[in-house]
């Protein structure tokens, strides 16, 4: 059994309209795949430069936590030397 001329065109049509649906939805889905990708790596480089300030923050704070004790030390031994 075979197609008409205009069955045949409608076939042609349809299996075109299937081919150009299938490249779109393909195309959308690398799109939306890129757009994550960028994202996460937007978002990671983020938390890498909060990182890094938190890591800067301990590292003055723990300085001067060190620069209070030897301070303290410091009194603490002036006190308690004899007086000559």
């Amino acid at each position: 059994m075979y197609l008409s001329d205009s069955e045949e065109i409608v076939a042609f049509i349809v299996a075109i309209a299937i081919v150009i649906g299938f490249v779109a939805s393909t195309y959308m889905e690398i799109k939306n795949t890129i757009a994550e990708e960028k994202a996460k790596v937007a978002e990671k480089q983020e938390n890498e430069e909060k990182i890094k300030t938190l890591i800067t923050y301990f590292d003055t704070k723990k300085k001067l936590i060190d620069t209070v004790v030897q301070a303290n030390k410091k009194k603490d031994a002036e006190i308690n030397k004899p007086n000559k």
